[in-house]
């Protein structure tokens, strides 16, 4: 008994930690609420791939053709595939620290607590910590913004005459992740993910093959796929489209993934992530190649604009719109409660009791309380700033590139220590270097674009 409180003890003391050798319930292990109701390591490889897919391949891969038409054929398709390499390696890299730490006896839970572990407390709570929020809050308040705008697609398709606005679509939207973020655990979104990532395969192929059907009728546009604007547009826009590439790969939430997953965790990341990139490869390369060769450098940042005519005009048949954007919409819902999982995580630690049962109404109220607030509070946010995904572009830029492209490589070289002289040690450093300079480059270029587009911003706007 006195053994089994030390361990105990010893485990309150690291927040986020957790023992793993062994079968025994998690519960035995933790005093921390938000591991024990919210991250819940009961999942398998195959569930870990759902997350992933999910988390990754979402409607922002819609956007693919327009950064291909910042980039030109040229570089497109390089870029695009160099950030699915990169990501990949990126990932498993922070899954192999993740695992290394495991075997130690300190399973990391969280990015924060990654952080904390290898760099120190001072880095996790004030670097990690407000990134990830950022991040995932803004993926949040997109997510609402877009299952809005599709919904409002589909209306207008319909109803071109409609009283409707904007705002009450995004109010609609922000009903149905009310009601699906009262799911307890991360874990228990297993298998609205697996809908999730058979969602993604099918809207992408509806949309690439709406592109191609498009491409060969005699509705097509004139197809350019030279570069548009003077030199300095060209420049910014480049980096404006790598923002977009880096951005559609982004994840942000790697370390709390992999925490979904039962122990041992070793080598269960690097399948839930072969799962994931097998979508993503099929998903993201047909949306972005033949959503370019129909459009060219006409591609507009949401495809499904250049399905119609600005007087809403349909250029292709009404089932290649209607059926894509419905499928985004379900989709939508799984990716933003996705996001929320850190929120709920943080907000659980702070207001939820492990002696009680999940289930008490000691736990049960507050959670329902703090995770609608928040939720209704981000609807609010995307029903008065309908322009967020100009926001969202900085806010990507500014937090993605470390999380996704600096932090990896960053734990790998301080926790195994390679060579100086190393490929292994100056591979990352290269990464490391490169992508801090994109960053930089697309806060710099989002803010541009905020500048340039803030005569059309107005609050509740109907766009």
């Amino acid at each position: 008994m006195v053994a089994a409180e030390a361990e105990r003890d010893e485990l309150s003391m690291k927040p986020g930690a957790q023992k793993y050798e062994g079968p025994r319930d998690q519960e035995s292990f933790t005093e921390d609420a938000g591991a024990l109701f919210v991250l819940e390591s009961k999942g398998t490889w195959k569930h870990a791939g759902f997350h992933l897919t999910t988390s990754i391949a979402g409607p922002t891969l819609l956007s693919l053709p327009y950064a291909f038409a910042g980039l030109g054929w040229e570089y497109g398709p390089i870029m695009v595939v160099l950030g699915a390499l990169v990501t990949f390696y990126a990932y498993n890299l922070l899954a192999v620290v993740i695992e290394e730490l495991a075997a130690k006896g300190r399973r990391p839970l969280r990015f924060q607590d990654l952080g904390e572990d290898i760099i120190g407390p001072w880095f996790g709570r004030g670097a990690v910590l407000p990134l990830q929020l950022t991040f995932c809050v803004g993926a949040v308040i997109i997510g609402i913004l877009l299952g809005g705008i599709s919904m409002k697609i589909i209306y207008k398709l319909y109803s071109p005459d409609g009283d409707l606005k904007l705002y009450h679509f995004i109010i609609i939207f922000g009903f149905l992740i009310l009601l699906t973020g009262q799911l307890p655990s991360f874990h228990s979104l297993r298998h609205i993910d697996l809908l999730s990532l058979i969602l993604t395969l099918l809207y992408s192929f509806v949309v690439a093959g709406a592109s191609i059907y498009l491409g060969h009728s005699d509705k097509a546009p004139p197809r350019d796929y030279g570069l548009k604007g003077t030199e300095t547009q060209k420049i910014f826009r480049a980096f404006n489209s790598l923002s977009l590439i880096s951005g559609s790969y982004s994840n942000g939430i790697i370390p709390e993934i992999q925490a979904t997953l039962a122990p041992p965790v070793t080598g269960k990341m690097f399948k839930g992530l072969i799962v994931c990139y097998t979508v993503v490869c099929f998903t993201f390369f047909s949306v972005s190649f033949s959503g370019y060769w129909a459009f060219g450098n006409l591609a507009s940042s949401n495809i499904f604009s250049n399905f119609q005519l600005p007087d809403g005009t349909s250029l292709v048949p009404d089932l290649l719109i209607v059926l894509p954007n419905a499928l985004v919409i379900l989709q939508i819902v799984a990716i933003t409660v996705v996001y929320c999982q850190p929120t709920f995580d943080l907000l659980e630690r702070n207001t939820a009791d492990v002696k009680q049962p999940r289930y008490a109404l000691r736990n049960w109220f507050p959670r329902l309380v703090v995770r609608s607030t928040f939720i209704c509070l981000t609807v609010l946010v995307a029903a008065m700033f309908p322009f967020f995904g100009d926001v969202g572009a900085l806010l990507g830029a500014f937090a993605c590139t470390p999380l996704d492209f600096v932090f990896p490589m960053l734990f790998y070289i301080m926790l195994f220590k390679p060579p100086k002289t190393s490929i292994k040690f100056w591979g990352n450093l290269v990464i490391i270097v490169v992508y801090s300079s994109v960053g930089i480059i697309g806060v710099v270029a989002a803010i541009r674009q905020l500048i340039l587009d803030t005569s059309t911003f107005k609050l509740f706007a109907d766009l």
